[in-house]
Order: C-alpha cells, then sequence, then structure tokens
C-alpha cells in the first residue's frame, strides 16, 4: 500500500483528473499537491515577472493559490484533506527534485492547453519528461 503520492497539479483537466485518480485509487495516502510557477514561455512572462518580486516565495504562493483551491475542494469531494507545496522554474524538474520523498507521481497525461505548444518546444512534455527520468514510479493519468 502506498503511502505517500505527489500530484503535481496546474490548471488543466487532466491535472484534475490526476488528483481525482490519486484520491479513488488510493484513499490511506497522504497526497501532496505540487503547483510550479515560472514556466518558461517565449515570452518568458511569468518567470519575468516572478524576478521582479521582492519576496519571491510569497509571490509564487500567491500565483499558485487559484490552483490550490480547486485541489482542496476535490480532495473535500472525497473526505480528504491534501498537502501543498509550491515549486519555482520547470515542471519536471520540481517533480523529479522531490519524487524521492514519495512513494509514486500520479500526473495528468497533459498540461494546461493555452501554451502547450510553446512549452513543448522548450521544456518538453511534463508527464513525459517525469515519466522517463523519476527516480519512483509514474502513474500518468489521461
Amino acid at each position: 500500500m502506498l503511502s505517500r503520492i505527489l500530484v503535481p497539479m496546474d490548471d488543466s483537466e487532466y491535472a484534475a483528473r490526476a488528483l481525482e485518480y490519486a484520491l479513488e485509487n488510493f484513499p490511506e495516502a497522504e497526497i501532496t499537491v505540487l503547483h510550479v510557477v515560472g514556466v518558461p514561455s517565449m515570452m518568458m512572462g511569468e518567470a519575468v515577472g516572478l524576478a521582479l518580486e521582492d519576496d519571491l516565495d510569497e509571490a509564487a504562493a500567491i500565483l499558485a493559490e487559484p490552483v490550490f483551491e480547486r485541489a482542496r475542494e476535490t480532495a473535500a469531494d472525497y473526505d480528504r484533506g491534501i498537502d501543498t507545496e509550491v515549486g519555482i522554474g520547470h515542471p519536471a524538474r520540481n517533480v523529479i527534485d522531490r519524487a524521492d520523498d514519495y512513494e509514486t507521481v500520479v500526473v495528468g497525461a497533459h498540461g494546461a492547453d493555452w501554451d502547450r505548444a510553446t512549452r513543448r518546444f522548450l521544456v518538453g512534455n511534463v508527464a513525459e519528461t517525469v515519466s522517463k527520468r523519476a527516480p519512483i514510479p509514474v502513474v500518468i493519468v489521461r
């Protein structure tokens, strides 16, 4: 039985499905939702905005809060609680760097649609990268 699961989330439907999958299939596990901000893009918008902040951690937490609110609402539907963590930078690298603290990663098959082509060009598909490089099992949810 798994006791610690990491669920990387953005604002995509696939990420929401990944959290639902983890909640349904691992009812006894502690689930941590990770949201990574400062994702590289062609215009470097969010990353540049964060770089200009006086308190980087606080700015990242503010950007992550809408995703965490959605995740908490989903967990509440299952009468569960979740832990949350904020990462800064490259999503796949953040997941891989944290993976040793968990027994598995449950990730959505695709991230947010708004900038998928740009992100795939610059950083690759997060689920694909994590599945290839994580030191623990990875479940990819469609």
